[in-house]
């Protein structure tokens, strides 16, 4: 009985690893199942505890994250936070007094400097930063504001600001929703975000004259999604409505009868 205890706890701690140790390797569960030579959803079942990997497996992947197997079966990885290679970033925060987060804005001339900064607390500190006690803004989540430059995003306009939620691994983000991403490449890029098949993500733009494109999930050093938006620019009034349409309809109409007559 105490045995098959110990072996229980054992599996326990297994499922939770292999998801601790993919996201502090910032893979995705297919580059996992890649790594593997298993099926993607594998990867899902062996970290929700549903089914259990054959001992291959386990001494794959514990080679693969450099630990022994006792390690990987035995320890509760996440508290005792060791620290592969490829660790899970730390993500900069700036606090105030009462240790409340506040909220750091990244202006479109501080765009360029962050991908270099963005893991830097001085560089972060540096920002201006703000506290917002809104509820749709949780006291228990990290937050960060964009501004835009651009028009790929209409009818979201250049110059606006984008509040955005932090978001610790690419498997969390939801489909269709719009994201900020830190990519290596590009810098900073607001689109609309689709997750796909080896790894890939699918950007598309709100604005029809832009092209959707692929880039490598690899590739994203931070990810953050949009929460809403706060414009300096007021909507313009109609300046084609309806009524402005019957009315060049009737001026046409009769310059036509004016003309037939002549």
């Amino acid at each position: 009985m105490l045995i098959f205890l110990d072996r229980f706890v054992l599996m326990n701690y297994l499922a939770q690893n292999i998801k601790y140790l993919r996201r502090a390797k910032k893979w995705t569960q297919q580059q996992l199942a890649d790594k593997l030579l298993v099926k993607r959803a594998l990867i899902g079942s062996y970290e929700e505890g549903r089914a259990t990997p054959k001992i291959q497996v386990i001494q794959q992947l514990a080679a693969l994250m450099e630990l022994s197997v006792d390690d990987l079966l035995g320890i509760d990885l996440e508290k005792q936070k060791p620290v592969p290679k490829s660790s899970l970033q730390v993500l900069s925060v700036v606090v105030d007094q009462q240790n409340d987060e506040l909220i750091p804005i990244v202006p479109v001339k501080a765009s360029a400097g962050y991908l270099n900064g963005f893991a830097d607390p001085q560089y972060i500190g540096s920002l201006p930063r703000f506290f917002m006690p809104v509820p749709e803004l949780s006291r228990e989540r990290t937050y960060r504001v964009f501004q835009l430059k651009g028009d790929s995003m209409l009818p979201v306009q250049p110059g606006s600001y984008v509040f955005c939620e932090f978001i610790a691994d690419v498997d969390d983000l939801k489909e269709g929703q719009p994201y900020i991403l830190v990519t290596k490449e590009e810098g900073l890029v607001y689109k609309r975000v689709y997750l796909k098949e080896n790894g890939q993500l699918l950007l598309k733009s709100d604005n029809p004259e832009y092209e959707a494109y692929f880039i490598d999930s690899n590739s994203v050093l931070e990810l953050w999604r949009a929460k809403g938006v706060l414009s300096f620019e007021l909507p313009k009034p109609e300046s084609y409505g309806t009524k402005h349409i019957s009315a060049v309809l009737d001026e046409m109409k009769q310059e036509i009868r004016k003309l037939s007559k002549s």
